[in-house]
């Protein structure tokens, strides 16, 4: 019995399968409903792709509010140590602020 599945398993492939599926759905649903059907499942995937391109905006949007915010807190942090950051990127002026509080611990 393995060995008839396996043949008609090996005679029935790809392009096969997709022409049984077809028939499968035009008898379950009937040939009228199929251009609904293909509508539906067109309309939900453009819902999807709009959903996934807003997802992806907002977390762009928030890293750039986190990177603002970010500056500010650090900017505000080294005018409180007396630190010039003017010329400094984040990391350099997070190095300077590091540098300066430890400087401070070790001389109080």
């Amino acid at each position: 019995m393995s060995g008839l599945t396996s043949l008609i398993m090996g005679i029935v492939n790809g392009f096969e399968w997709v022409f049984i599926v077809l028939i499968i759905v035009v008898l379950f649903f009937g040939a009228k409903k199929i251009p609904e059907l293909a509508r539906s499942f067109g309309k939900a995937t453009t819902e999807f792709e709009k959903a996934k391109i807003e997802a992806r905006k907002e977390i762009q949007e928030a890293k750039i509010q986190d990177t603002k915010v970010g500056r500010e807190k650090l900017e505000a942090i080294a005018d409180t140590l007396g630190i010039d950051y003017t010329n400094k990127n984040d990391e350099e002026l997070r190095m300077a602020i590091e540098t300066e509080i430890n400087n401070t611990r070790n001389r109080g």
